[in-house]
Parts: structure tokens; C-alpha cells; sequence
């Protein structure tokens, strides 16, 4: 629906302007002290009972409407809740310099439009042709009536657009220019536990504090220069083998949009390349309640500037543009990695970046891997076409020693993968697909979307990954987030039938032809997931989700003898009242599992979270308390939190206990400071963890501080 106050324009009905052109528009310590039994029992009630004082407090509050990035971190917290929550600090600070650097709409090239994650491909093309047909826009309320648009999507893009006057011709800028329109940004990072881990005892090497310290700078939207540098808790700060100081460091170089020049980048970049079973970024590419997640366009260069130690790329990528339809990618990485050798062998490869202990330090720089490779892709009017490429190489020959479910995982020193990806658009009809071959194995994925209206969508997605494909990079859409063993079919819906109403419903099939951990026999699986969602033009939302999934498992104990079916249903219900200054959002979750002929799993809990943000003061405050009770760890509860600027947390829990946080920002014109106060606490147990990461008490306490230059 057109807003009120959006002006009287003709409604846009079709495309014009070929999809894949990319032209850009011309207008342009010691032991814990023992509670009592009854103690216990009055600490769990006096916490259940602060939280639903907060929910009952919640609702005649008034709130603060919500920061633009947790419409994504909402669709990231479902992703987390399957186990993907790496290397995502990169879009979410992308996303805050959107905010604060909107795109001026009449004059972005598709490259700009690219920068939003929330826009696929095909929503690009139509604001694209809507210009291109209409002319500048007068006022953002003209996205509203932009094909392939829905109101919903309008909403969450509006924080990061803007009109103003065309920009000039993009020249390459003078170092005096560079200087003085730069822009910088300083971040530093500190966890204090207030706790002792076992580790620390007898085996960390370092202190129990994380630190990290980030340098930003851009220039415009195209030269981005970065450096991360970070050590985890229990890793030596300036001592020890970490004498030069931090364990990891983090520089890139990313320059793009001049002329020929589509993206240069140097030091640390992640590449994403046609669907991603060559080469895949990893992000947003899995199952959620939302088609967002589900049909994200992936740019093909993106700077690595996270925290993550393992899925980058170390060395130069460069596109070009040569020709109005042609575009060239050519990339070559060169890092050393981690892991386990045995003679003149690997044997297993670290991913996790600890080096706290002596054990873990001496797998460090174990071995060198080189890839190198490129894609050439070329666009017709309706049609896209391009052929990618990589070549692996380890400096010693790769051997697993896993269970016999890791059988036809890679072996050896050489691998190589080349594929053929195309993209086709009839009308309200979007095809894309990319076929693949590895040294050994194929895979092909396949995806259709039918854009009914602009509020309504239909995707059907088939994958079908050999057993033995070997991809050292590739990650793609399905169960599993590797692209192997993997055979399914995705039928998913999205509607918002209504004003205030929107459905989303969908259904995956999936069989894997060879072994999976935990099951030791081909096996097959269902996932199917409804959600229904109430935003009234009043300040409340409600939310209600059930996710219904079975797969088979091995029956503990029985090695592998008996396998039976394992269904798990998830049900969450989320309250959100937002007004100017306050927000209130209470979450309700239940978990329910059950193994044929065996007692059911199962765990609920209660989140309530309350933001408080005055309008002439610059510091806002937010709130978090959850009670959670479940069986066991398969029935464990994720529970999002407010974390520290441009990073992103989804703890889980399992047992009884309750988890209260809080979180301070101060914002100023050139400071940003954050604090958070997190406390987890137990009832049915009198430690936590186990090995060096134990705990000999059963609550920790962490302090997080953040400070943000910018200048």
C-alpha cells in the first residue's frame, strides 16, 4: 500500500533496461562458596519472577523503534541457530556506514545498490529500470510503487538511501583529496571474564583477556583500507610466541568503480563466485524465515576484515570490466595454516584460530596452501552466462584420519574445481543456476523464482551434490553448509496477503546418499517451517514461528546398529512494542525432540528485552533476561543479544538457569563508547564446562568495553 504522503506518479509495471547491464544511470580464583538448597530455589524464583516483571513492565512502555541492521540480525539469528554464525562482522559494519552514508538513489550505479543485503539481483534490475523509464526520483516514497518492491522491503532499505543533488564524474582522487574527505575509524575491544577458567591453572599461555583493535578508513564508496588485529582469551599478548605482538592480523585493500577497474583488492578478501559450490562467501546463504536468506546476492569481492582466522583468502583479486557485457576475475592467495601433521602428512586442519596452549601454538604456519583462479562472465539482454574457476594446492599431501562417514572426504595436494553458472529472466520468471565438476564428484544447484506480485514470491531450489565432491571452498544453499553428500528439494512461499499481515511457509526434502555424523546409513530428512507475522500501523508486532524437522540418527550406544527417525519441533512466539523512546520485546521458545520408542528432549524459555533510548540524550540502554529449562543439549535454546558495535552473539543454553545482561551506548560526533555486563547462572549443576575450560562454580560473569574514534 502507497503511503499517504507519497506523491502521485505513474505506477511502474514492467522491466526495459536489460537485467544484467550494470550500467549506471545517466542522472547521475578459589573455590566457589556453596548455596544452600533453599537459597537456590529463592534465587531461580526471584529470577523468574524479574522477567515477568519486565514483560508485564514491557507493553505500556514506550520504545524506541528499531535500529535498521536488526531486521537483518534477526534473519542471522535463526541462521546462527543451525551453527552458522561466522564472518559476518564485515556486512554488519558495511551496513552501519550505509547508515550513516546513504546511497542518493538517482545517481548509484548497480554496484552501490549491490552493497544492500536485502536487495536480490532482480530488485536491483527494477529500481534500475524504474529510473531508467520514469527519471530521478522526487521523493524515496516512489520505492513503494517500484516493481518487485514489497512495502515490508521498502521499510528496511529506506535508513540507507537518500536524494541529493547528481555527484560528479568519479576521478581518481589526489592524496590531498585523500587526506582531507577520507574518513577514519578506530575501534578497540576488550572481554574481561569474571571468572577463572581450569585452563589458566596449568596450560593457558596468556591472560583470560580477549582484546581487539581495529583501524578503518574509507573514501567514498570506493577505496576502503583496514586492519584487524586480535588475541583471544588465554592467548600471550607480546610474550611468548606471540613476541610482535597480537596472535592474528587482519590488512586489506579494496578499491572499486573506476573505469574499467570493477574491485581491487589486497591483503585479506573473501571471494564469492556464481552459487557458490566453487567458491563461496558463506553469508546468508542457508534456510530461515525469510526468502532474504534463502535468495541473497553475494558480491563477488568482499574486503576481510573480521575476526575470523580461517575462511578468507590472503593475496590480490582483481575484476574488470572491459567491455559494456563482459566482466573478468582473475585471484591468487598464498597463507599458511593449521593443523596436525604425521610425517610428511596432514592430518587434520585447525579452523578454530586458539592458540592458548603449547600444543595449540605449535600447529601454527603447519603447512602453506596456494588457490588461484578467476571467472569470466558475460551478460546478454535477458542473460547471464559466466565460467569459474579454482586451483588448490597444499604444501604437503592432505590425509584424513576421521570415522568411516568421513570416507570420501578430500585427499591429497592437488584439486581443482570448474563450473558453469548462467542467470535468466522471463517477466515475473528468474532462473539461476551453476554446475560444477571437482577433481572428483559434480554438483549442480538450480534455483526458480516466481514473483507473483510485489507482495507475493515463490522459490523452488533443487540441489544434488555427489557423495565424493570435493570443494576446499565451496558453500552453498542446503542442509549442510558444504556442498557435498547432499540431494533435496526447497519449495518455499512468501505473502503479505494483507496490510499488516505477513506469511511465510516452506518445505525441504532432502537424502544423503552416503553416511552423515551420527548416522551410519544413507538417510533421508524433512524440514518444513511456517511463520506468520501481525505489524499494525500501532506500535506492536507479533511474531509466531514452528520450524518441524525429522531426520535419522544412530541410537546411542548401538554403533551405528540401530538407526531411527528424530523429530524436532521448534515454536517461538515474539511480542515487540516499539514507540519513540522505549522498546519492549518478549520471547517465548519451546523446544521438543523425540528418537522412536525413547523419552522425548525437550525446553522452553522466556526472553524479555527492554531498550531504552531518549531522544535528547545521547545514550541508550538496553535490558535482557532469559529463563531457560530444557532436558538436555539437544534441546538447547539460542537466544539473541545485543552485542558490541558491528559484532553479532547468539549464545546457547541447556539445563535450568537464567541469563541477564546489560548493554550502555553512548554515541557522540566523533565517540561511540559501549559497555556490557552479561551473567549466565545455573540450578542444576555446580560447574560449568569441563577440561580447561571449566568453571568451578556454577555462574560466570563477563564485562565487555568498546571504544569507537572516529574522525
Amino acid at each position: 500500500m502507497l503511503p499517504s504522503n507519497a506523491p502521485s506518479i505513474p505506477v511502474y509495471t514492467g522491466a526495459h533496461t536489460p537485467l544484467f547491464s550494470g550500467a549506471p544511470i545517466p542522472l547521475s580464583s578459589g573455590d566457589p562458596i556453596p548455596l544452600s538448597t533453599r537459597a537456590v530455589a529463592t534465587t531461580r524464583k526471584l529470577g523468574i519472577l524479574f522477567l515477568l516483571c519486565l514483560s508485564l513492565l514491557g507493553v505500556p512502555l514506550q520504545a524506541q523503534e528499531q535500529h535498521p541492521s536488526v531486521y537483518l540480525e534477526e534473519e542471522l539469528e535463526e541462521l546462527s541457530a543451525g551453527g552458522e554464525e561466522e564472518g559476518w562482522e564485515d556486512e554488519l559494519e558495511s551496513l552501519e556506514w550505509l547508515r550513516q552514508h546513504p546511497i542518493e538513489v538517482n545517481s548509484a550505479t548497480r554496484s552501490e545498490w549491490e552493497q544492500l543485503p536485502f536487495l536480490d539481483e532482480y530488485q536491483v534490475s527494477d529500481i534500475l529500470d524504474y529510473l531508467a523509464q520514469y527519471g530521478a526520483m522526487k521523493s524515496l516514497n516512489e520505492l513503494y510503487v517500484v516493481k518487485g518492491l514489497s512495502r515490508q522491503l521498502v521499510g528496511r532499505i529506506l535508513p540507507y538511501l537518500c536524494i541529493r543533488e547528481a555527484k560528479e564524474q568519479i576521478h581518481l582522487p589526489t592524496l590531498k583529496e585523500l587526506l582531507r574527505w577520507g574518513q577514519h575509524r578506530l575501534e578497540s575491544r576488550l572481554d574481561i571474564p569474571l571468572y577463572r577458567r581450569e585452563g589458566y591453572r596449568k596450560s593457558y599461555l596468556g591472560p583470560p583477556l580477549y582484546h581487539s583493535l581495529r583501524y578503518r578508513y574509507r573514501f567514498s564508496n570506493h577505496i576502503q583500507l583496514g586492519l584487524t588485529a586480535e588475541k583471544d582469551a588465554g592467548e600471550p599478548l607480546f610474550a611468548g610466541y606471540n613476541s610482535r605482538g597480537y596472535d592474528s592480523y587482519s590488512p586489506y585493500l579494496l578499491i572499486r568503480d573506476y573505469g574499467w577497474l570493477r574491485q581491487l583488492a589486497l591483503g585479506h578478501y573473501r571471494l564469492h563466485l556464481g552459487l557458490g559450490l566453487c567458491v563461496g562467501s558463506g553469508f546468508l546463504n542457508g534456510k530461515s524465515y525469510s526468502l532474504t536468506t534463502a535468495n541473497f546476492r553475494n558480491t563477488p569481492i568482499t574486503p576481510h576484515g573480521s575476526t575470523d582466522e580461517y575462511r578468507f583468502f590472503r593475496g590480490t583479486a582483481l575484476q574488470l570490466k572491459p567491455l559494456h557485457r563482459l566482466q573478468l576475475l582473475a585471484f591468487y592467495s598464498h597463507r599458511s595454516l593449521e593443523g596436525s601433521l604425521s610425517g610428511d602428512t596432514i592430518t587434520s586442519i585447525y579452523k578454530t584460530g586458539l592458540h592458548r596452549t603449547q600444543k595449540e601454538a605449535d600447529k601454527r604456519n603447519a603447512f602453506s596452501r596456494q588457490d588461484m583462479g578467476g571467472d569470466l562472465t558475460y551478460s546478454f539482454s535477458y542473460l547471464q552466462l559466466g565460467v569459474a574457476g579454482i586451483y588448490t594446492h597444499f604444501s604437503l599431501p592432505y590425509v584424513h584420519r576421521l570415522p568411516k562417514y568421513a570416507r570420501y572426504y578430500p585427499t591429497g595436494s592437488d584439486f581443482y574445481n570448474l563450473s558453469l553458472h548462467y542467470k535468466a529472466r522471463w517477466r515475473s520468471l528468474f532462473f539461476s543456476g551453476e554446475s560444477a565438476l571437482g577433481k572428483k564428484g559434480y554438483a549442480l544447484l538450480h534455483r526458480l523464482d516466481y514473483r507473483i506480485s510485489n507482495d507475493a514470491r515463490l522459490l523452488l531450489v533443487h540441489r544434488l551434490y555427489s557423495h565424493d565432491y570435493w570443494s576446499w571452498h565451496g558453500y552453498a544453499f542446503g542442509e549442510s553448509s558444504t556442498p557435498q553428500n547432499e540431494n533435496g528439494w526447497y519449495l518455499a512461499a512468501e505473502a503479505t496477503p494483507w496490510t499488516h499481515w505477513r506469511l511465510f511457509g516452506s518445505i525441504d526434502l532432502f537424502s544423503h546418499p552416503w553416511w552423515k555424523y551420527r548416522i551410519s546409513k544413507p538417510s533421508t530428512g524433512l524440514d518444513a517451517r511456517l511463520q506468520a507475522q501481525w505489524s499494525p500501523r500501532s506500535p506492536l508486532q507479533l511474531t509466531l514461528s514452528y520450524q518441524y524437522k525429522q531426520k535419522e540418527r544412530d541410537l546411542s550406544g548401538t554403533s551405528g546398529k540401530d538407526i531411527r527417525p528424530l523429530n524436532h519441533h521448534r515454536t517461538r512466539l515474539r511480542m515487540e512494542y516499539t514507540r519513540p523512546l522505549w522498546q519492549s520485546q518478549t520471547t517465548l521458545d519451546y523446544n521438543h525432540l523425540h528418537q522412536t520408542h525413547l523419552s522425548p528432549s525437550q525446553g522452553w524459555s522466556i526472553t524479555e528485552r527492554i531498550r531504552i533510548a531518549p531522544r535528547r540524550f545521547p545514550l541508550a540502554l538496553t535490558l535482557q533476561g532469559s529463563y531457560f529449562h530444557t532436558s538436555d543439549y539437544d534441546s538447547r535454546i539460542y537466544a539473541y543479544e545485543r552485542g558490541m558495535l558491528n559484532s553479532f552473539s547468539t549464545p546457547s543454553f541447556y539445563g535450568e538457569g537464567i541469563r541477564l545482561t546489560l548493554h550502555l551506548r553512548y554515541d557522540h560526533r566523533w565517540l561511540t563508547l559501549l559497555a556490557k555486563w552479561g551473567e549466565t547462572r545455573y540450578f542444576d549443576r555446580q560447574t560449568i564446562g569441563t577440561g580447561n575450560d571449566l568453571i568451578r562454580q556454577k555462574h560466570k560473569d563477563d564485562l565487555y568495553l568498546q571504544a569507537i574514534i572516529k574522525w
